[in-house]
This record gives structure tokens, sequence and C-alpha cells, in this order.
């Protein structure tokens, strides 16, 4: 095994067998262990389905399983059963492309005016005064 692929640990896929499909027929499926790794791995590196490399098995496979189980609801039932055990995140994160400001938040009322500092008054009569 390359040390530099993605490979769920046993923990890890000890919290998924049990989500996993059972009512196959036909051919026993390939370990599930290494296709739901290679799958893992295509996902978080961007790649393409044909870039997996060979130590997760044939890349038609990891494909083939990706969809199939995706039109079936195996991973969003999965993720949700994970997410569920989980509990509440320890930290929060917050993507600063989420935050718009408003057209208005640039400026006060009147838009944006060049206006003398006070050490420059301090001198001037009061406009008031004349």
């Amino acid at each position: 095994m390359n040390r530099d692929l993605f490979w769920l640990s046993d923990e890890q896929f000890k919290k998924i067998a049990l989500h996993l499909p059972r009512d196959t027929r036909g051919k026993p499926r390939v370990d599930d262990r290494r296709v739901i790794s290679g799958i893992i791995h295509v996902l978080k590196s961007g790649g393409r389905w044909i870039d997996a490399p060979p130590d997760y098995g044939p890349k038609k496979t990891l494909y083939n399983r990706y969809v199939r189980w995706a039109a079936k609801g195996v991973w969003s039932r999965l993720f949700q059963a994970l997410s569920s055990e989980g509990g509440p995140p320890p930290h929060v994160m917050m993507d600063s492309s989420a935050v718009k400001a408003h057209r208005s938040a640039s400026g006060g009322k009147g838009g944006r005016k060049i206006r003398l500092s006070a050490v420059h008054v301090v001198g001037e009569r009061l406009k008031s005064m004349l």
C-alpha cells in the first residue's frame, strides 16, 4: 500500500460497515474498504476517475459503485448516520466568501466626502460666526 494514498482506518470502516447495502445479488462485491477509500481519494483530490491510483482497484469499479450508490441514496444515508453519531462539532468555521456587505455599507449618509480633520480646523473661525 502506498502511504500517500487515503485509506479508511479500522475504526472508520467499522462505523460505516453497518450502513452499507447488503441486498446485493450475483457476484459478491469486491473489498468495500478498498473501493470506498478509492472513492474518497478521488473526491478529496478533485481528480478524474480515470486518474485514480491502481492500489484502489479498477477505476470503472470506483465510478460504478459511486454512481450506483448515489442513485440508491446510500451516500446520503451513510453521511446522515455518521453526522448524527458525532454530536456537535468542536469548532465551527465560516468561509469569508459567504459574508456579503450591503452596498450602503461602504460609508455613511451622503456617501464618501472629503472632510478636513479637526487639526486643520482649530485655527479657523466657525462658519456660523461669519
